[in-house]
């Protein structure tokens, strides 16, 4: 059992999106559930609309999922846990205030070193704790910290061991009866029985105080990690929501591919067999362990480069159903602008521009009306050749006053691929051409 666990707390990154490809492969693989659960139990972070947005992208992307809940809705069952670790001594009340706490943080930072809870409230009795319960007095549940080292083997970083004053007796239940992120999604992990958890290595530092929930529970189902390591930007630093392209609903409006962004989020610190694949191929290859540990940086370029090779091997009639043509010459057509456009949004402007209004105010206004009259009651002309020399017959325009005009009125553009190339794949919409 698999599981990809988004907040709806903003755009998905394309960090994110790795995640969710990278566990949907894995599922498939083992033949195994993929789950989605959205973590939304952060109110005040939470916006409304992102969780369908979420939802929305994972189904573009063609990652199905088994199962689909909202972690608010497992409430009642976290604080019941909380609970029982309570009864059990395995978790104290904490009535410290923020401000005790803030002091506290302070004394740390002035001696140089790294903030932990003192610990004054973890021997509190079963009296002390029935009168703070009964009474009126904020306070959180503490888990208490482990006794031993928490040891783990990542799937790519290797072995990990985390001291217990690093794990810390740390919060698992707010004053306001919430968990916090990490009680919450070790409950929610145990209640599901999830093998293998696969995330950004952002994470790592929760893995140990995971590990310690779980272990404080009871929970003896065995769980394999591997944390990703973080993508980098242009300036080798860690991707933010400062960078457009961090976006994975930026990137779709470009007009990128998800078989491309699939493709290249999977290249990124991989060995992979080949270069350009789609996600049915990587089900069959794909690896864990040869991801590399180091992080990757992104490059736009690169995968610029591999949407045009999607492009170049879809369907003709299916690209042009892109365009909103059902003719596949159509598709035909965009793929000669593959050379100059790497997006969809890019050679929507190129596809369009043929068929749009021309443009007559430039140097060529004169010829281009002459060629337009021409071809208005012209025959149809099978082949570039004897077009042209139709024109040329009929107008007496040669070299530049003829190519010049003719491009502009034929694409709306000085410049692109060839001409005779073009013609093959428009002389069916001349009229709707030359408009």
């Amino acid at each position: 059992m698999l599981r990809f666990a988004p907040s709806p707390t903003g755009d998905m990154h394309i960090g994110n999106l790795r995640v969710a490809i990278i566990n949907y492969i894995v599922a498939m693989q083992n033949d195994t559930n993929f789950i989605v659960r959205i973590e939304d139990t952060d109110k005040e972070r939470n916006i409304e609309g992102k969780d369908a947005e979420i939802l929305q992208i994972l189904e573009k992307f063609s990652l199905s999922h088994s199962q689909l809940f909202y972690q608010s809705a497992n409430l009642h069952i976290h604080q019941n846990l909380a609970i029982k670790l309570l009864d059990e001594g395995k978790a104290f009340v904490c009535t410290c205030t923020p401000d005790e706490l803030e002091h506290e943080r302070e004394n740390a930072k002035q001696n140089g070193v790294a903030y932990r809870y003192s610990g004054k409230c973890a021997n509190k009795t079963q009296v002390e704790i029935a009168d703070i319960r009964k009474s009126n007095t904020p306070f959180v549940i503490r888990i208490k910290k482990p006794d031993n080292d928490i040891s783990f083997t990542d799937l790519i970083k290797g072995s990990i061991t985390t001291k217990p004053n690093e794990v810390d007796s740390f919060i698992i239940l707010r004053n306001d009866g919430t968990p916090t992120y990490n009680f919450a999604c070790s409950c929610d992990d145990m209640l599901t029985n999830i093998d293998t958890i696969i995330r950004g290595e952002d994470h790592l530092s929760n893995t140990p105080k995971q590990i310690h929930i779980k272990n404080s529970l009871g929970y003896e189902h065995e769980t394999k990690y591997a944390h990703l390591p973080i993508i980098l930007n242009n300036e080798n630093k860690k991707m933010s929501k400062r960078d457009d392209a961090s976006s994975v609903k930026w990137l779709l409006e470009q007009g990128f591919l998800p078989d491309a962004i699939i493709n290249y989020l999977l290249l990124l610190g991989n060995k992979t067999p080949t270069e350009v694949f789609k996600l049915p191929d990587a089900v069959f290859w794909f690896d864990l362990k040869n991801i590399s540990k180091s992080p990757a940086k992104f490059d736009i370029d690169k995968l610029r480069f591999l949407n045009r090779e999607h492009f170049k091997a879809m369907d003709d009639k299916i690209f042009s159903k892109l365009f909103g043509f059902s003719d596949k010459e159509i598709g035909k057509l965009g793929k000669l602008y593959l050379e100059e456009a790497s997006t969809l949004t890019e050679l929507e402007r190129k596809i369009k521009a043929i068929f749009a209004p021309k443009n007559f105010d430039n140097e060529w206004s004169n010829e281009m009306r002459t060629i337009q009259d021409l071809l208005q009651n012209a025959p149809y002309h099978e082949d570039y050749d004897t077009f042209k020399s139709y024109i040329i017959e009929n107008t007496g325009l040669k070299g530049k006053n003829l190519f010049k005009p003719l491009r502009l009125l034929l694409t709306n553009a000085e410049h692109g691929p060839e001409l005779a190339d073009i013609y093959k794949y428009i002389k069916s919409y001349l009229l709707e051409v030359i408009s």
